[in-house]
């Protein structure tokens, strides 16, 4: 692996609160991760004392994340990678699934939170043949993702953009519904959107988001099943269409997770 980017000229290095639990440091804290605080493993474990589930439905979900990029790879033929939302570096990011399949790939992540932007070096690394750049931006600011990508990504070839756990930041629907119309209108036909976020469908994981909700934190925002499906209005999704995480194409990785977590997601493709 070599360090080849493309320089963003943007400044990574902002002040980490600590004081607060942030979502992306307490999912790494449940895969178990290293990159977090005291106050994240707290509020990780009162989380999991409520909802015992979420370090397998965490899991679910990464494994998700690495057979839809591969598949995207292997079998669409998709070399550019556009990772919203990318969190902390884990074992097999986006860029180590796609380059390893095909070397060539080029991929941009996207996050504003200051330890993901400490961690930029993690990230940034790729293969002689593809590139991984890195973009500081704000998932409501569709517009300047794209610009800034851009200077990575061809938008006149197809892209998959990946949007994993993210769109329940956004507490309003139609906006999340906005921002992921507005993403996809940039990509050209023969792009894919990727998505998964955490669903409703447990009393126990709703009384959870609300205690961690009500600590302040920014607020996630579970949505029903069909709610998750209209992010794909306009796409055609590919099989099992929308679905539980650990139902979504299942191979050897999986094998150990139950059928149904409460993180649903899936893959369409822009005729």
């Amino acid at each position: 692996m070599t360090d080849q980017v493309e320089n963003s000229e943007q400044e990574p290095f902002l002040k980490i609160d600590t004081s607060v639990p942030h979502s992306a440091r307490i999912w790494n804290y449940w895969l178990g991760g290293k990159d977090n605080y005291e106050v994240d493993r707290v509020a990780g474990d009162a989380f999991r004392e409520v909802f015992p589930e979420i370090e397998t439905g965490a899991r679910a979900a990464r494994y998700f994340l690495a057979r839809a990029v591969r598949h995207l790879a292997t079998e669409e033929g998709i070399r550019q990678f556009l990772d919203i939302g990318t969190g902390l570096p884990n074992v097999d990011n986006t860029h180590q699934i796609a380059q390893r399949a095909a070397p060539e790939s080029r991929i941009v992540y996207v996050d504003n939170d200051p330890l993901v932007l400490a961690h930029a070096r993690a990230l940034l690394t790729s293969t002689t043949e593809g590139v991984t750049n890195y973009v500081d931006a704000d998932l409501r600011e569709p517009g300047a993702i794209v610009r800034e990508a851009g200077r990575t990504l061809d938008f006149d070839q197809p892209v998959a953009l990946m949007l994993m756990g993210i769109l329940g930041h956004i507490e309003d629907h139609d906006e999340a519904r906005s921002i992921v119309r507005q993403l996809v209108d940039a990509l050209p036909p023969g792009s894919y959107l990727v998505q998964y976020d955490s669903t409703d469908t447990s009393e126990d994981y709703v009384r959870a988001i609300q205690q961690y909700n009500d600590g302040g934190s920014i607020p996630y925002i579970l949505r029903s099943p069909e709610q998750i499906a209209r992010y794909f209005d306009g796409l055609e999704l590919l099989e099992p269409g929308v679905a539980s995480c650990s139902r979504w194409r299942p191979d050897a990785a999986a094998l150990g997770l139950p059928a149904e977590v409460h993180q649903y997601g899936g893959v369409a493709l822009k005729r």
